[in-house]
């Protein structure tokens, strides 16, 4: 038996063993655990990740939203200047030879300012000087001829009158005598032809005498006119020359003046201006957005020393440059004391009547977005949601809320632009 035994296979148990049927679902399952898993992890991240754009709170500028008074009036900087000014620019060019003024001196009306050298004008006068004077010679002469022809015509119808008279008498006496019988006819006849030929000659010499006296005269007249069309011209380059010397043309203090001598100057430039330092007027850049509100005649008015200066929009200059355009304003009831060129002072424009509405703050972000939108602060002022809104007239700093914000909520007033277009800023400490 112990022989048999050891002659038997060892034992493996590989025969008890056998495969198990695969279960159909078992793959599916595994990949949706696993799908899930990241979801969940996906989910986590989401939430304990930061959202929007990091912003540094200490960067923005706000503005809490609240009923109050909307003042329709505009805030600017204005720029005193003189109500009065004259401009100074060169008449004529040349060489400075002489300044007699300096910048910011007191000038009165007639006070010499500079003189200039020109040697082309000094021979334009010269020579304008010899034609005037050439025709003038020539209108002389021609006036004295006139007169002596005028004598000499009355000489000869003085001496053709007396032989038509003495003919006229001859007849006459011819007449006499042939009525008596003492001359023939043929006699008469010759004293009859004779008057009428004396008669006729004195005729032509009068005919003749005055169309030449029209003629000469014509020839005059002809004369005259251009010898006054060359002294005009003459008085003109002496106008001219004259402009090499300058003087004020009203009194004031000269400003801007900066001529000296030995310089050049051309006609048209800008040599300085002379300010009436009596009386003042405002001038100020306001936005473009104004343009179409801002008419001359509004009432204006100016906060100094105490009190409240009146004052009127005199001009508006639409030309609009770097988005702003100008405006001037003019004291209606005196001026106040102190004022000075160049002082910048605040004033304000009455666009309307005062109402009540919901007010923010104005700010840069009206340019970058157009009024259309603002960052809204939650109620915790750790993030700003971008929010539609609706906005309306912009006026002492302030502007009307129309619709998208409620009284309380914070907003940014400062430049947004460089957020482009996040949704969303998480503000930093």
């Amino acid at each position: 038996m112990s022989a048999h035994l050891h002659s038997l296979p060892p034992a493996s148990g590989a025969a008890m063993d056998r495969p198990l049927p695969r279960r159909k679902y078992q793959r599916p399952l595994r990949w949706g655990g696993a799908a899930l898993g990241l979801l969940g992890l996906g989910a986590l991240l989401f939430t304990s990740l930061p959202r929007g754009l990091s912003v540094p709170a200490a960067e923005l500028s706000l503005s809490t939203v609240a009923e109050g008074e909307f003042l329709d009036e505009l805030s600017l900087r204005a720029q005193v200047v003189p109500a009065h000014q004259v401009l100074l620019d060169a008449t004529e060019g040349g060489r400075v030879d002489a300044v007699l003024v300096r910048d910011g001196e007191m000038l009165k009306a007639g006070a010499l300012l500079y003189r200039l050298s020109n040697p082309q004008r000094e021979q334009e006068v010269l020579q304008r000087s010899a034609e005037v004077a050439q025709q003038l010679a020539n209108l002389s002469g021609q006036r004295t001829g006139l007169a002596n022809a005028r004598a000499l015509q009355r000489r000869d119808l003085s001496n053709l009158a007396h032989e038509a008279e003495r003919a006229n008498t001859d007849l006459k006496r011819q007449q006499e005598l042939a009525a008596q019988g003492f001359v023939s006819a043929a006699v008469l006849e010759d004293a009859r032809l004779k008057q009428a030929l004396q008669q006729r000659l004195l005729e032509q010499a009068r005919e003749d005498g005055a169309a030449e006296m029209r003629t000469r005269e014509q020839a005059i007249g002809e004369l005259e006119r251009a010898v006054r069309g060359l002294s005009e011209g003459l008085a003109l380059v002496r106008q001219a020359a004259a402009g090499l010397s300058a003087r004020a043309p009203r009194d004031g203090q000269l400003s801007g003046f900066a001529l000296q001598v030995g310089g050049s100057v051309k006609p048209g430039d800008r040599l300085g201006r002379i300010d009436d330092i009596a009386s003042f007027k405002l001038v100020g850049n306001v936005d473009e957005f104004y343009l179409n509100r801002l008419q001359t005649g509004l009432r204006a008015s100016l906060d100094i020393a105490s009190k409240t200066w009146p004052l009127t929009v005199t001009q508006r200059l639409p030309q609009v440059k770097e988005g702003r355009f100008g405006v001037e304003m003019e004291f209606t009831q005196g001026l106040p004391p102190g004022l000075q060129a160049g002082q910048s002072l605040d004033a304000r424009i009455r666009l309307g009547q005062p109402s009540r509405a919901r007010l923010i703050a104005d700010g840069a972000f009206y340019a970058d977005s157009g009024g259309a939108w603002v960052y809204v602060l939650n109620a915790k002022g750790s993030q700003a949601e971008r929010r539609n809104v609706r906005l309306g007239r912009r006026a002492a700093g302030r502007i009307e809320v129309l619709d998208g914000l409620a009284p309380g909520e914070r907003v940014v007033v400062s430049k947004v632009r460089q957020y482009g277009d996040a949704a969303l800023l998480n503000l930093q400490n």
